[in-house]
């Protein structure tokens, strides 16, 4: 189910200082600690999981570090929230990990709520996989940073 934990919310944030990077070079989990003001112990963790799933690459060594796998605009938003929270749902009986029955409720095929569960969902399916890590890292304008956020919300 969609539940944006920390563990979310951080590895997003991890993958969008390594796109900002992604032309740049590697990043050192320290450096991205620094920058994002979050603990190495966790990034640790969840950098092996984004490790694992192939969307982070990594080079040992004195100067080795982390990148994405891929360019930021091959990346969808759907796959860094399915490596970090798993299925996406915001319940159980509408998650898109197949178990379509894990609910408690023994109405399920009488549930008032689930049309709009499912529905929510898709929206918010369709609002991930349409979305690239490209797409949270602003470009530089001359009005700075947040004018290209406007920007990219009003197109």
């Amino acid at each position: 189910m969609l539940h944006v934990s920390t563990r979310g919310e951080y590895g997003v944030r991890v993958m969008i200082d390594l796109a900002r990077h992604y032309r740049i070079g590697l990043r050192s989990l320290t450096d991205i600690s620094l920058a994002e003001g979050l603990p190495v112990q966790y990034l640790e963790q969840l950098i092996k999981r984004l490790r694992e799933a192939e969307l982070v690459s990594s080079t040992r060594g004195a100067h080795g570090g982390y990148r994405l796998s891929r360019p930021p605009d091959e990346i969808r938003m759907s796959e860094v929230l399915r490596t970090l929270e798993g299925p996406i749902g915001l319940y159980s009986c509408v998650a898109d990990d197949g178990v379509s029955v894990a609910c408690d409720w023994d109405r399920l095929n009488h549930c008032s709520t689930r049309l709009l569960w499912s529905r929510l969902r898709s929206a918010i399916i369709l609002t991930l996989d349409t979305m690239t890590l490209a797409e949270l890292v602003p470009a530089e304008t001359a009005d700075g940073p947040a004018a290209a956020i406007v920007a990219a919300e009003t197109n």
